[in-house]
């Protein structure tokens, strides 16, 4: 079957694999591809810029259409579209538990958005922060700009930053109001306003400003992978401003949560995939605009423009129907 890797330093193809012909375990699935969507920051710097250890196989979004189920399965009809943590290849295979059916009402290319939606959700299930309090979000691409729309959703009061006149527009046309180039601008001084700041840039002069900006007491959340240094910032200007403002600072890592249900937590990863499927498919958050669709075999080009900002979006789908 066809896979998507990167074959070499800034070079990626699409690639022969061996097909999934183990049998099914009871509680499995398998299915042909739809779509699966590019996530530009961690498959741009943990697997395009590296230098070694190729091939690197890519992608952990997809929505595949279900072709065999395991004997144990008994929800799930042959030909039913389902979400799955599958890379960028033609044919899926998960454990029943590990996927959500689509509603019939979401386009697949939209649904598998609800992965990018999952991370900032959470934080949502893990924040102290609570509506109204106003919430800050650094860097719209397209984990910030969900980010983003959740927390306005949920009745906080949401300020998105970001340098990229592009992306503030996809965010203002996704119904978010006070969207800035700088943090600085706008109608309301952040300064010791904001219980909760995002940061989904990865920028270290962001997360310093966001600091700056929080109540005390409030919390800084790395959402994104700070993948490489951006200026001369010294780690004492963090330190000294988490600690003159009382401020929590941690990881956005997004696993905190558990996979899946568990007794004493109140969310899990997979019922918040769910969810986000729910809100994509009935309009509550917008994925119009993120992402353009591209056949497998423009990959090079794909991940080459999404370096470079070459494409008209921020993001990109595979649909895995084109060849």
């Amino acid at each position: 079957m066809r896979a998507i890797a990167i074959t070499g330093h800034l070079q990626a193809a699409v690639v022969e694999v061996p097909d999934l012909a183990n049998p099914l375990g009871p509680d499995e699935i398998r299915g042909s591809t739809v779509a699966s969507l590019v996530s530009p920051g961690t498959e741009l710097n943990y697997a395009f810029l590296s230098k070694e250890d190729f091939p690197k196989f890519t992608g952990y979004a997809a929505i595949f259409r279900v072709t065999e189920v395991g004997s144990g399965v008994t929800d799930l009809p042959v030909g039913a579209l389902v979400f799955s943590t599958g890379g960028h290849r033609e044919y899926q295979q998960a454990a029943r538990k590990d996927v959500v059916p689509l509603p019939e009402s979401v386009d697949p290319k939209e649904a598998v958005f609800a992965r990018l939606a999952g991370v900032s959700m959470s934080t949502l299930s893990t924040t102290g922060a609570r509506p109204p309090c106003r919430v800050l979000v650094t860097g719209l691409g397209p984990v910030g700009n969900l980010a983003a729309q959740i927390f306005a959703r949920c009745g906080y009061q949401v300020t998105a930053v970001d340098p990229v006149d592009r992306r503030r527009d996809i965010a203002r046309s996704s119904g978010l109001t006070d969207v800035r180039a700088t943090l600085g601008e706008g109608p309301v001084d952040l300064t010791d306003k904001v219980m909760l700041h995002m940061d989904c840039s990865g920028h270290e002069k962001a997360v310093l400003e966001g600091i700056n900006s929080v109540r005390k007491g409030g919390e800084v959340v790395l959402v994104a992978t700070p993948w490489k240094r951006y200026t001369e910032l010294f780690a004492f200007d963090l330190l000294r401003a988490v600690f003159f403002r009382y401020a929590v600072l941690r990881s956005g890592w997004e696993w905190q949560v558990p996979g899946q249900p568990v007794d004493f937590a109140g969310n899990s990863i997979i019922e918040n995939l769910a969810e986000a499927i729910q809100w994509i498919a009935s309009g509550k958050i917008k994925v119009e605009g993120l992402a353009g669709t591209y056949a497998p075999g423009e990959v090079q080009k794909v991940y080459q423009g999404l370096l470079n900002q070459s494409l008209p979006t921020p993001a990109a789908v595979f649909d895995w129907q084109k060849g």
